[in-house]
């Protein structure tokens, strides 16, 4: 692609209204700030469970129109949060929605989960360098909370990132690009503990129950964050992004649940922790800014050429987060094809 704004970042999720709960508010600052931001999903949620009773018959196990429908729900999103790049892996319909860990579907034929890491990457990779972004945020190596496609995500956009700065690889995907930094969404447990506390003494009549800590996805503690956006200015974007995904999540600002009608909250500062990259900012301080210590247009910073070599970064990546992207000490996840 060419004339693209200097930054560029990229988001990969693995189903629809997953970036709006996640990275809403990251996503409408960046692109108000003229930032291209493209966001890739692996699958259309074909799984996934439908609140609104008048469209019941969209489900998998009626009409199975539920993918198609939640499409359209994630083009309104992208308009309220000022995203014009949005792609399926692949194109729309490419992998299925696997299921959640443990069902049937996760064997589906065309189920995300069970799709080779590399076939699922090759298009990834094209995108990568052709967008050739300098900043990538995607899951953490169990997808946040288990999710066979949250992980699968996770593994994809990991190898891609790799595969896309490899001379070797599919030339006819594109030029060569390093991504020079790579990051997971978290949320800090401190931040959660506020979130479920003020819900509890202000709206905890609005919902039939509250979730709790361990419902919530990629929830770690304060200490491995690196990065805090205060996406507070783009409230109203990021809710109204989530009431687009309508057949997923109920929104009662500052508050949302999701099908099990769990009330949680809707956080407005969105973390990350660093994988892949060197952090801009100062030692023991977390960034706010995910381009920090990225120069000029070409994302050089954390990234060298070997002689005859693919780019690479030179320091900052966590043990294990290359291929496969598994974080040293956690260990893989069975079931997946890798």
């Amino acid at each position: 692609m060419k004339d693209l704004p200097a930054r560029r970042l990229l988001l990969v999720h693995a189903h629809p209204d997953d970036e709006s709960i996640t990275n809403g508010a990251t996503m409408a600052l960046y692109a108000a700030a003229g930032v291209h931001v493209t966001l890739v999903t692996c699958t259309l949620g074909e799984e996934g469970e439908v609140i609104p009773a008048g469209l019941a018959h969209l489900a998998p196990d009626r009409d199975d129109r539920l993918g198609p429908y939640r499409a359209g729900e994630l083009a309104e999103a992208m308009k309220e949060l000022g995203v014009t790049d949005h792609r399926f892996l692949g194109g729309q319909g490419r992998f299925r929605d696997s299921g959640m860990m443990g069902v049937p579907q996760n064997h589906r034929e065309g189920a995300f989960w069970g799709t080779d890491v590399d076939e699922a990457a090759a298009p990834l990779v094209e995108i990568i360098r052709s967008v050739r972004p300098q900043v990538l945020v995607t899951y953490d190596p169990r997808g946040g909370y288990g999710h066979p496609d949250h992980i699968q995500a996770h593994r994809v956009a990991m190898r891609a990132a790799d595969l896309a700065g490899e001379r070797a690889y599919r030339r006819d995907l594109g030029d060569p690009h390093a991504v020079a930094k790579i990051y997971w969404t978290r949320v800090p447990r401190s931040l959660a503990e506020e979130g479920f506390a003020r819900l509890r003494a202000t709206a905890a009549g609005d919902f039939p129950g509250i979730a709790g800590i361990a419902d919530i996805p990629g929830v770690v503690d304060d200490e491995r964050i690196t990065a805090e956006i205060d996406g507070a200015a783009y409230a109203d974007r990021k809710a109204a992004a989530m009431r687009a995904h309508a057949t997923q999540i109920a929104v009662r600002e500052p508050f949302f649940a999701l099908s099990n009608d769990l009330g949680q909250p809707l956080f407005t500062t969105e973390c990350y922790e660093l994988a892949v990259g060197v952090s801009g900012a100062a030692p023991g301080e977390r960034e706010h800014d995910l381009f920090a210590g990225i120069t000029g247009t070409t994302g050089s910073t954390g990234v060298a050429e070997a002689a005859g070599g693919s780019p690479r970064s030179a320091a900052g990546r966590i043990p294990g987060a290359s291929a496969g992207g598994v974080r040293e000490g956690v260990g893989e996840i069975s079931g997946g094809a890798v």
